[in-house]
């Protein structure tokens, strides 16, 4: 299958927290995109990796993505190797995604620094025809995406551009709902986290107000380009 957007995230849930909307949006176009978690959560506080398993699964039903994929790496330990690099050169050599979202490099979490460096790096060596990847069994011919994307996850920065999600806000936040074992519950035992913060979906809500307020709509997501941004039609900047 070829893709038009690969959205890759160092845990389930990230991109839904991140750039669900600018997902439903591309899926809502009639865009084929798909999820790639790098990791399956297992190192999370609260929840298992069962569950996460399971919510993520949900998750992208709601967003109506293609397919949701997982490179099992280990939680905690996103290593920037030539065996990890190559695992991920492989899927975008298989689904030849035109675009890549991926993390900011400037980031609380270390996997998600890690997932950016190692998403960046494959996205360049995907394109050299002397290194070989093999899907099962199969020889895969180069491939580079035309671009990629920083999405935003705890730290802030200057975007590049804001995507409008007004019409996909609740689709948006359902895929976050979809996340239960994270959020806040009354009646769970297990420890408190930043996410599980009674005000935790309230404060997200409210971020994508203010990205929204900055282009003149009600919400917007946030993305970075480290390269120029080209344009064919200087009018279909305005919203």
């Amino acid at each position: 299958m070829k893709l038009d957007v690969l959205a890759i995230g160092a845990h389930p849930d990230d991109i839904e927290l991140a750039c669900g909307g600018t997902v439903a949006k591309l899926v809502d176009k009639g865009r084929k995109v798909a999820i790639l978690d790098l990791t399956q959560g297992e190192l999370g506080t609260r929840g298992s990796k069962e569950i996460r398993q399971k919510e993520a699964a949900n998750a992208g039903k709601v967003l109506g993505i293609e397919f949701r994929e997982n490179l099992e790496l280990p939680d905690g330990n996103i290593e920037i190797t030539m065996e990890n690099r190559l695992k991920l050169m492989s899927v975008i050599r298989k689904y030849r995604p035109d675009i890549l979202l991926i993390p900011h490099d400037n980031e609380r979490h270390p996997d998600h620094e890690h997932a950016h460096t190692l998403a960046r790096e494959a996205w360049f060596y995907s394109g050299l025809e002397k290194i070989t990847t093999y899907d099962k069994g199969k020889f895969q011919e180069p491939f580079r995406p035309k671009k990629f994307f920083y999405y935003m996850q705890k730290f802030g920065f200057i975007p590049s551009f804001i995507v409008d999600i007004s019409e996909q806000i609740d689709v948006r936040m359902n895929a976050v709902r979809a996340f239960r074992s994270q959020f806040h519950d009354p009646n769970s035992r297990e420890r408190d986290t930043i996410l599980s913060r009674p005000e935790f979906l309230e404060i997200i809500e409210t971020r994508l107000r203010f990205y929204g307020s900055q282009i003149g709509v009600r919400y917007g997501e946030p993305f970075f380009s480290v390269e120029p941004i080209g344009l064919d039609d200087l009018h279909s900047m305005i919203l």
